[in-house]
């Protein structure tokens, strides 16, 4: 079933199918590619990981005509970093098509941004505040754009960028096509949602089967607020280790950045105040293990797609088990081994094990012991 819908693309898009070594498509691509296709509008969640952005993007560069000078797409994403993630699959999912592409975001250049917009892209990504500036400034024509995606969805749906998604959407034409995707939609996202849209179809995917989940170990230490620093200099020393540590506001993440370089350990960091530069080196020098963490805000480190994190650290507690799942799905992906720390204090720790409970996965109390991680119980 999987590869007879890749074969109904367009050939450009089965080239490089074939080129990345793809052999099938994941839950969420088979039930949304169909719909999408068809000119439904698609309401769809599914976990981190398990490729939601070319669920929506292969079926819409399939309907992009190269031969119009029009934008005929347009993708919205919350943060910079996810916007340039996306552009990038853009550029390698249509080579040989002729399809152009762009991307626009707050901070970066906006007479770059116009050179951009001469070359008349036919699908671009960008986030809403920026885009809704060159729409108002009539730079951005929408008059032409057959489909806007939302990507991390109930992002775009806060207070904070509501209103302006909703200009976006009502300055296309009547007939367009809206598709939203999410690793986690709470309900009154998805009333928002079909606010947006027509008839759509929604999508739920709670655990995708096609994906060879890695073996992920969740692991948790006891420790008070004013430990949790020297507990996570430990596990940046720990061998070959990749942590990416969640750490709940700003204020906070700075102030741990402090306390480890004090203490000589490098860490990057990731959140919205920093400009556009900024986060770029952040990024690029933890992916390439310049350094092997990287604090960040869970709004800064939605939806990207970082490969080979061996350890996700919950260095805040998660607010609700949504969040504990949505940021864990950062390690072990596509068959990799990874390991889950929680730093909790009492209650958290009750917390925590009522999260495994419910997950019905073990959580193991873990101590250093000569820079090791080991059981707590080996140690009494």
């Amino acid at each position: 079933m999987s590869t007879t819908i890749v074969n109904e693309l367009q050939p450009f898009i089965q080239d490089v199918w074939t080129k990345e070594g793809f052999k099938e498509l994941t839950s969420v691509q088979t039930k949304a590619v169909p719909f999408i296709v068809e000119g439904k509008d698609v309401i769809a969640e599914s976990p981190t990981g398990t490729g939601k952005t070319l669920a929506y993007l292969l079926p819409v560069l399939n309907k992009i005509d190269p031969e119009k000078r029009t934008i005929q797409a347009v993708i919205m994403a919350s943060s910079q970093e996810l916007v340039m993630q996306i552009l990038s699959e853009i550029q390698k999912w249509s080579e040989g098509s002729g399809i152009r592409s762009a991307s626009f975001i707050g901070g970066a250049n906006v007479k770059r941004q116009l050179e951009k917009l001469k070359k008349q892209p036919h699908i671009i990504a960008g986030t809403p505040g920026r885009m809704m500036e060159l729409i108002a400034q009539k730079k951005i024509k929408m008059h032409e754009v057959k489909t806007i995606v939302l990507d991390e969805g109930d992002q775009l749906l806060t207070k904070e960028h509501l209103q302006t998604v909703k200009n976006i959407v009502k300055s296309s034409q009547a007939d367009r096509q809206v598709v939203l995707f999410s690793a986690t939609l709470p309900e009154h996202s998805v009333t928002l949602a079909k606010e947006l849209t027509k008839d759509a179809e929604v999508i739920k995917v709670t655990k995708d089967e096609t994906i060879e989940s890695g073996r992920v170990d969740h692991v948790y230490f006891a420790a008070e607020q004013r430990d949790k620093i020297k507990l996570l200099e430990k596990i940046s020393r720990l061998e070959e280790v990749s942590v990416l540590v969640f750490i709940k506001d700003i204020g906070n993440l700075n102030v741990v950045s402090e306390k480890l370089a004090f203490q000589h350990v490098k860490a990057s960091v990731l959140h919205s105040d920093l400009n556009k530069d900024k986060r770029k080196n952040a990024l690029k020098d933890f992916r390439t293990g310049k350094v092997n963490m990287l604090l960040a805000t869970d709004v800064a480190a939605r939806g990207l797609d970082i490969k080979g994190i061996t350890h996700v650290v919950h260095y805040d507690f998660p607010r609700d088990i949504e969040q504990y799942v949505h940021r864990s799905g950062r390690t072990g992906r596509f068959g990799a081994e990874g390991t889950v720390i929680s730093l909790v204090n009492e209650r958290e720790e009750r917390d925590l094990k009522r999260f495994s409970r419910e997950l019905k996965k073990g959580v193991v109390k873990k101590v250093f012991f000569k820079g090791q991680m080991v059981d707590a119980d080996s140690r009494k």
